[in-house]
């Protein structure tokens, strides 16, 4: 009986002992990987900031706007040159009409212009100036041409500028606005015949187109044609005051300046 148990026994565990084998979970395998190192991100540089972190007066940086707006304050210094037109003039003698013309001369100075911005596109501008000039009678019945003097004007016009291309590098623009104009240094020829002359304050219209570009940084390029349109009123006299020579010239000056401006 002892040894039908024992053998019993024995059976039953070499059935058992396989199916446990086959079940039992083998021990996974360590792997040793070796993983990539992640480079630190690098950080992004702009190549218009300087080193400083501070905009240098003559560069453009990041930080620069492109173009002119609403609120900008312009400084501009440019050559100008005045030409005088004289599209139509009379003399008179004593009161009795002469023939002949009154002709004056070209002249270029340098010229200071402020301009501010109120809205993007619209801008108010004065120019500051002042040019010499000789003024004469040319083709005057009997004498040819009569040197009268010379003067100096000073101009100011204010002018309402519309600008196309706000915030643009070229930024074109036409304007209307107005000139008085005064006289003064007076010179007379001292001839003869005009050793006293005397020219009335002026004024009227004037029309302008012209653009801005810009450089680099807050600087900018102008270019500006501007035509005024002014009768001028003038007298002649000689030193016992006995001859009067008395002038109407349409002056109507074309003005042309170039010249570099600055954004505040």
């Amino acid at each position: 009986m002892k040894f039908n148990a024992f053998a019993l026994a024995a059976a039953v565990g070499a059935v058992a002992t396989p199916a446990f084998a086959q079940t039992a979970p083998a021990a996974a395998p360590q792997v040793m990987v070796s993983a990539p190192m992640t480079a630190a991100p690098v950080p992004s540089v702009n190549i218009h900031a300087p080193a400083s972190g501070r905009c240098g007066l003559f560069q453009t940086c990041a930080n620069t706007r492109i173009g002119l707006g609403k609120g900008d304050f312009i400084v501009r210094l440019s050559a100008l040159g005045v030409l005088p037109e004289d599209r139509d003039s009379s003399l008179s003698l004593n009161g009795a009409h002469l023939g002949g013309r009154v002709k004056t001369t070209r002249q270029v100075m340098p010229e200071l212009t402020f301009e501010y911005f109120f809205t993007d596109n619209l801008s108010v501008d004065l120019i500051a100036a002042s040019t010499r000039h000789e003024i004469a009678a040319e083709g005057v019945p009997g004498l040819g041409k009569v040197d009268v003097g010379s003067a100096w004007v000073l101009p100011p016009t204010v002018t309402f500028a519309w600008h196309f291309r706000p915030h643009k590098r070229f930024n074109p623009y036409v304007g209307v606005g107005a000139t008085l104009a005064w006289f003064h240094n007076i010179s007379p020829a001292n001839n003869g015949l005009t050793q006293k002359v005397n020219i009335g304050v002026t004024g009227g219209p004037s029309v302008n187109v012209g653009f801005d570009y810009q450089v680099v940084g807050n600087w900018f390029f102008n270019f500006d044609v501007k035509q005024m349109f002014m009768r001028v009123h003038a007298w002649a006299q000689d030193s016992a005051e006995t001859t009067k020579i008395t002038a109407h010239d349409s002056l109507d000056p074309t003005v042309v300046g170039a010249g570099i401006e600055y954004r505040f």
